[in-house]
């Protein structure tokens, strides 16, 4: 048995179990680990070695919250929570109508899409914006699954389809596996051969809008919990404040660009508001303490999933996946195609990352893939879907851990049944279906 694929389920299963994220990774791994002939000193020495990888990200995402956390104490989420009432209505006779329900979450697929490629922030923009806005979309009876959806969504499509932000690294990923696999592409090739995979993922976002979660949804009125509570939550803000924490996530973002480094970028954030007092020193450590504890848990997902990714990569059982899918084909393309992806999908649910998946399955998809016959722009389609698949839908994934982080601000939103379970039926499956056209009609 492939170490790969029980792996993958054993973290899987045990997480629609409601077993914790992070154990379900671990007990995989050592599984994989065991079938992958390892052994239990080689396992360990693998995960332990994998785990040091991870580590760099889960600073990252600590420091963004201790940063979002920050940012909260000026008032920022709560001017853009008025900013929102504005157009809505502070009434809930004008809340009870679609026209609002449909403008937060326009507001919030607009947010997500530019967090990846206008203002490169990634999620850090989730715990800031989404647990202010909880109280008015529990008015609405909005569906936190649809909310979720939405989120990934704007997470996971632009840089799929745009060589900007995020987007520019991953189309930049693409591009040099797929050099150093024996393919020379240009990139300008990408966003043309990804525009069918992307349109996958609108079909399932319209799908999740207009028929799967389009009903309203109750949820209890529950106080935020202690660790994203934020000045904000009980004071006016100030335009003073307002234009510091303006001036934070300018300089957070220009560091970030220029170190290429969120840790340093959210350290300059922290630094501004610290100079120009927006945040007070007998404040300040306790907001950043009980914003990395709200991150604490992606952080630790993400440590995990980086020692899976490093066990399953010692055990050679995602190359001798790929082999034994290439010796099913047996010439056949349509066939072929959709095996490359549904591995890809495999092998990205587990590692939680398409940007860490690419550089995996370019090496032995490419050659293949010539070999069938493919051209390059089906083959830059099928390595760039198969990457990108999973990263909706995996449970180790930022693009759905940073969903959860702000939907279950007060404890009513469920990881693996209301983010991962619902982006993983809208995006994976029509992605594979959208990527398996692309790759026979290009």
């Amino acid at each position: 048995m492939n170490a790969v694929i029980m792996a993958v389920l054993i973290m899987l299963v045990l997480s629609l179990l409601r077993v914790n994220v992070v154990f379900s990774l671990i007990t995989g791994a050592l599984v994989g680990g065991l079938i992958g002939g390892l052994g239990m000193d080689g396992t360990i020495a693998a995960f332990s070695e994998g785990v040091g990888g991870g580590a760099n990200v889960a600073l990252s995402y600590a420091m963004l919250g201790g940063f979002a956390v920050a940012v909260s104490s000026t008032g920022l989420p709560e001017a853009l929570v008025n900013f929102v009432l504005k157009f809505i209505g502070d009434k809930e006779e004008a809340r009870s109508k679609k026209l609002p329900r449909a403008l937060i979450l326009f507001v919030i697929l607009i947010m997500a899409c530019f967090s990846q490629n206008v203002v490169p922030v990634h999620i850090a923009f989730i715990p800031l914006l989404i647990p202010p806005l909880l109280k008015i979309m529990n008015e609405l009876q909005i569906d936190r699954r649809l909310t979720a959806s939405v989120l990934t969504f704007g997470l996971v499509t632009p840089y799929m389809l745009l060589p900007v932000g995020f987007g520019q690294i991953f189309h930049e990923i693409v591009v040099t596996n797929m050099a150093e696999s024996g393919l020379e592409v240009a990139m300008d090739q990408v966003p043309k051969a990804m525009f069918l995979p992307a349109v996958g993922m609108l079909v399932g976002l319209l799908i999740a809008v207009f028929f799967s979660y389009r009903k309203p949804r109750d949820y209890d009125e529950v106080q935020l919990t202690a660790s994203v509570e934020t000045k904000s939550n009980t004071t006016d803000y100030t335009s003073s404040g307002l234009i510091v924490a303006g001036m934070a996530i300018i300089a957070a973002l220009a560091a970030q660009l220029w170190t290429e480094s969120m840790i340093f970028g959210a350290l300059a954030g922290i630094v501004v508001l610290y100079v120009f007092r927006a945040i007070r020193w007998s404040e300040a450590d306790h907001l950043l303490t009980n914003g990395m504890r709200m991150m604490a848990f992606i952080g630790f997902v993400m440590i995990a999933a980086s020692g899976f990714a490093s066990v399953m990569g010692e055990t050679g059982d995602v190359e001798t996946l790929v082999q034994n899918s290439a010796a099913a084909i047996g010439g056949n393309k349509a066939l072929g195609a959709l095996l490359m992806l549904v591995v890809g999908l495999l092998v990205t649910m587990g590692i939680g990352s398409s940007f860490s998946t690419v550089p995996i399955i370019a090496t032995i998809f490419v050659p293949l893939a010539l070999e069938l016959g493919f051209s390059p722009m089906a083959v830059i389609s099928l390595v760039g879907t198969a990457g990108a698949l999973g990263d909706a839908g995996s449970p180790a994934s930022d693009s759905t851990l940073g969903p959860t982080s702000g939907l279950n601000a007060d404890g009513q939103h469920d990881h693996i049944w209301d983010t991962v379970v619902p982006t993983f039926i809208h995006y994976n499956i029509p992605v594979i279906i959208f990527g398996w056209i692309a790759a026979m009609v290009l």
